[in-house]
């Protein structure tokens, strides 16, 4: 008897990576009859990893169904062979619970694998709308799969398709622009690259498709704020990125932190249930955002019901045990909601009928470590060359008189200033190693434009450099860069986009000695530029590019034309934000879609 309990136990424990009897549905079906209510519910919690990394035994004991790193949750050794050998460790406990069911790993990988020193940095989302071309951001999104991928992560918390008509909003430069039209053409090719085939294959991460819906339309471009509109504004300004989304496949998408006129989306049935599920036909898993079923009640185990009733599937939870609203909680909560039939077993069911269709999708019983092929291309020279053609196709030339650019490479002398031109921090913005990024940053094997400049000129050329403008006496050329030091979510929100005096003070010192002068502003939005605008012979709006800031010399030097559109109308002073295009009065600095070309020099040497 003994021994026919213990062959039964191997067999229900290995029940995740049989070989497959029938399709994914069958598989599924089989499997929710196997689960425990415990079982269940450890599939629809989510852990961050600073929270569980000093209980990972609970891991085990609550059957853990994911695990997701936080902007600043990191690993101790970030680069890319640390983050694999943590992501080996973690999913190893999966299989010590009694269904081996895999664990899902996510990260806000928002341009490129930006948690990992190494890999490659891509330009923010609002520089990739710039470049209008969905080819593009499908290869950007393909990359960005491999690479996360290769430390073993299987899902990442992007795209972003926030359609943002506020640039006062902290998170303008995560949204492709203020054209639902041009957000949801992006959106759904970054969900193709990033899912590819199928998403079976080796290169493949699951999307998730965010923040549902309304973020980028919050009243005062409040973060986490109001978005007062009636349902024909939402659908039509809000909705289009998650309508292409689901078509091109994603199969997660999460909630957003945002109210729609003072409901808050995480306990709102209509839009999670009746618009996605069943009007869209969204057959993947709803996630939340960080501890915002909290935001829902004070009573957090009402808070709990609602979110799970609405249609909730999944809830990040990112406190440990003594943190407040923690993991422990929400499972604890959950099962006794579920025991007091406060949420129908059907509603857990079918939570969990999602999760594991998506785990069951994407093979993950067979790929419980990561891949040492796609960890060794971490950074190379062939996903560099892809971000670096991104940055040069989202550069928008605002100003070029006299015909000032393109530069000569056998300029004499050229000064670069400003506190941008050396800074990989500036250049790549928040979501970089840390949640909001930090100026002083030296990511490894970026680029800075003044080193691209250097590299790009002749060996006759003698480039000089200084913070504040100074030095540039006997020049030809003055380059300054300005601009924005990081920032992300909350912190970002500004009332004043106006540049610092500091900028204004360093374009004014190069001005005063009788050059021309090109101004390179780093942004992850438009920004109020005059008078800095009259003081500059050309003025390029470079946004946040990442890494490859060679890409910026690129076309500064004329190997590449400027090519990039605005993907937001650039507005004249704040009291005249928000203005977007279609709006009843429309008198921008410069129109949506304004950018300046110019002509190539010659073949890249």
């Amino acid at each position: 008897m003994k021994l026919v309990i213990a062959l039964l136990v191997c067999f229900v424990a290995l029940s995740f990576s049989q070989p497959k009897t029938g399709g994914v549905d069958t598989q599924v079906k089989a499997l929710l009859k196997k689960m425990t209510i415990d079982e269940k519910i450890g599939q629809m919690t989510q852990i961050d990893y600073a929270a569980v990394d000093k209980h990972r035994d609970d891991i085990v004991k609550y059957s853990i169904g994911s695990i997701l790193w936080g902007g600043s949750s990191d690993v101790a050794d970030i680069t890319p062979k640390g983050w694999a050998e943590e992501y080996n460790k973690l999913q190893q406990l999966s299989q010590q619970t009694r269904l081996k069911v895999p664990m899902i790993f996510g990260i806000d990988a928002v341009h490129g694998h930006n948690n990992v020193n190494g890999a490659v940095i891509f330009p923010h989302n609002v520089a990739l709308g710039a470049t209008r071309n969905p080819a593009l951001i499908e290869k950007v999104g393909m990359i960005t799969a491999a690479e996360i991928k290769g430390t073993g992560i299987q899902w990442d918390f992007a795209p972003c398709v926030a359609v943002a008509r506020n640039e006062r909003w902290g998170r303008t430069y995560e949204s492709f622009g203020e054209d639902p039209v041009l957000v949801k053409q992006l959106g759904a090719a970054y969900v193709k690259g990033m899912q590819g085939a199928q998403l079976s294959d080796k290169t493949s991460v699951l999307a998730c498709v965010k923040h549902f819906v309304g973020d980028g339309g919050t009243t005062n471009g409040k973060d986490q704020g109001n978005t007062e509109v009636d349902e024909a504004t939402l659908r039509s300004i809000h909705l289009p990125g998650y309508v292409e989304g689901v078509k091109a496949g994603a199969l997660s998408i999460m909630a957003s932190y945002n109210s729609w006129n003072g409901v808050k989306n995480h306990g709102n049935k209509y839009l999670m249930t009746d618009v996605l599920k069943k009007e869209l036909g969204f057959a993947g898993f709803i996630v939340s955002d960080w501890a915002a079923i909290d935001q829902i009640n004070p009573d957090y185990k009402a808070a709990i019901a609602q979110s799970v009733n609405a249609g909730l599937d999944m809830a990040m939870i990112p406190n440990g045990p003594g943190q407040g609203n923690n993991y422990i909680d929400f499972i604890t909560k959950l099962k006794e909601l579920v025991k007091e039939k406060k949420v129908p077993m059907s509603r857990i069911d079918d939570a969990v009928s999602r999760i594991l269709k998506v785990k069951f999708g994407m093979n993950l019983g067979e790929q419980l470590t990561a891949d040492k092929e796609l960890l060794a291309q971490i950074g190379s020279p062939e996903h560099r060359a892809v971000a670096r053609e991104a940055v040069r196709q989202s550069l928008v030339l605002l100003k070029n008189d006299n015909n000032l650019l393109p530069l000569s490479k056998t300029t004499k002398r050229i000064h670069v200033a400003g506190k941008g031109a050396d800074s990989l921090g500036m250049q790549c913005g928040g979501w970089t190693i840390t949640w909001q990024g930090d100026a002083g940053f030296a990511v490894n094997g970026g680029t800075t434009i003044l080193k691209a400049i250097k590299n790009t000129v002749s060996k006759e050329t003698n480039v000089s450099y200084s913070v504040d403008g100074s030095g540039a006496d006997s020049s030809d050329i003055g380059i300054i860069v300005v601009g924005e030091r990081p920032y992300a979510e909350m912190i970002g929100d500004r009332e004043d986009l106006a540049l610092s005096a500091q900028d204004v003070a360093a374009i004014n010192t190069m001005k005063s000695k009788g050059i021309p002068v090109v101004v390179l502003l780093l942004s992850g939005r438009p920004m109020i530029i005059d008078p800095a605008l009259k003081s500059s012979t050309a003025f390029v709006a470079a946004w946040l590019p990442g890494t490859e800031g060679q890409g910026v010399a690129d076309v500064l030097f004329g190997d590449y034309s400027f090519t990039g559109k605005l993907p937001h109308s650039w507005p004249r002073s704040m009291q005249q934000i928000p203005v977007n295009v279609g709006d009843a009065v429309y008198d921008p600095l410069f129109p949506y879609g304004f950018g300046l070309s110019t002509v190539t020099t010659g073949a890249m040497k």
